[in-house]
């Protein structure tokens, strides 16, 4: 079945001044039905196939040549060398467009997607400047699956993630993510570098799951698995570079106060986690004594997903000084340059008012500064409690968080 993805105005919108359009995003996070439905006139071709990624390396011209009007070219991390002959191409069309008094001929663009994010962001940072918009598609989110009437309660989230297979096909989670790992690792890892210490490196991606939620530490990985801590950094800049993690940022300004300076680690997708924490079915959800960090991520990636579904960037952080006060999440979009909004995640599913309390201590630190309080917590209700906005996981179907 077809899922309505929120990306897609955002898409259409941002494509229009540009000759080029560039889509990033974890692998099977659906880029590809997302730019062929967005742009349904544009011939498609793919990098994966092996006969065409070899005409593309070897007569990138030739290759080009087959789309006078342009086209969607997936997995373009394949072959990032061909985006010079994209800017060559897209080049000579705006000088055609210039000398015929026109701007960029309508539909006439070249839409590329790639799941792999260091390789590819160098090509397009190197020859398509100012020349492409670059947008992320994460997997879906709560409200994604509300609006296409498939389950989505936070324990479906969890144990399930986000991925469109999972839903849209009905699979069973510890299958999907079973083959999804292992053509992860067997493929993706393996043509980035040569990787010697396959169950180390798996070890430590499942301690990575163990650990979501917190202070990442390099030399308590390092000790853990076994290995350098220059492994481990080489690791986790894969882990990154694949769309598996990313690191939260702690946030910190000179205001009188120490803070913490590692980030924090999660997982695009608490599916995956959860999985790889050994997670068989949502039963197993309600008693586990990980289920807090997971539900904290859960929450976290539905505010990444809200902003980079309307085309903007998630500048997303998390509070912790030195005398131990802490919020989950300082987020910055959506507010005047600095104002920034506070919350605190809790998996309860009764709200409490002690929940807050960490909401009040930060933002008299912050002051003026802390324009907005919330609570996302693990029940349904939505509403202002002492200045605080309390919103129920369920209700974040009805009204995405942000």
């Amino acid at each position: 079945m077809a899922i309505q993805r929120h990306l897609l105005q955002a898409l259409i919108r941002r494509a229009e001044p540009y000759p080029v359009l560039t889509l990033t995003g974890p692998r099977q996070s659906g880029k590809t039905t997302l730019c062929r439905s967005a742009f349904p006139d544009l011939p498609y071709t793919n990098l994966e196939d092996a006969a065409t990624r070899r005409f593309a390396q070897t007569d990138p011209s030739g290759f080009l040549a087959q789309f006078p009007n342009g086209a969607i070219i997936d997995e373009v991390q394949r072959l990032p060398d061909i985006l010079s002959s994209v800017q060559v191409l897209v080049d000579e069309w705006r000088y055609q467009e210039l000398q015929a008094g026109q701007a960029n001929a309508p539909g006439k663009r070249f839409v590329l997607t790639g799941s792999q994010q260091l390789d590819l962001m160098v090509a397009v940072r190197q020859s398509l400047a100012g020349r492409t918009a670059v947008l992320r598609l994460l997997p879906l989110s709560i409200a994604e699956l509300h609006h296409a009437a498939l389950p989505h309660g936070s324990f479906r989230m969890m144990h399930a993630g986000g991925y469109p297979a999972v839903h849209a096909q009905r699979l069973k989670p510890p299958s999907f993510f079973s083959d999804y790992f292992e053509t992860y690792v067997q493929r993706d890892l393996r043509e980035l570098i040569e990787l010697r210490n396959m169950r180390e490196f798996q070890r430590m991606v499942r301690l990575c799951a163990g650990r979501v939620g917190q202070l990442l530490s390099y030399q308590s990985l390092a000790s853990d698995v076994g290995v350098s801590i220059t492994t481990i950094t080489s690791w986790i800049n894969l882990l990154e570079t694949g769309y598996v993690i990313f690191l939260l940022p702690p946030w910190f300004e000179n205001i009188g106060k120490r803070f913490i300076k590692s980030p924090k680690i999660y997982f695009y997708d608490t599916g995956l986690a959860a999985w790889l924490m050994g997670i068989e079915n949502e039963a197993q959800l309600h008693t586990h004594p990980l289920r807090g960090g997971l539900f904290e991520n859960l929450v976290i990636t539905e505010f990444a997903k809200y902003f980079e579904n309307q085309g903007e960037r998630a500048r997303l952080h998390f509070w912790r000084d030195s005398n131990g006060q802490e919020v989950d999440l300082i987020v910055e979009n959506g507010l005047p340059t600095g104002q920034l909004g506070l919350v605190e995640i809790k998996s309860a599913q009764t709200y409490h008012s002690e929940f807050a309390k960490s909401l009040k201590q930060v933002s008299k630190v912050l002051g003026p500064r802390a324009a907005r309080q919330m609570v996302v917590y693990g029940g349904s209700d939505h509403y202002v409690r002492d200045g605080v906005e309390v919103v129920g996981i369920q209700a974040v179907a009805r009204q995405p968080v942000h």
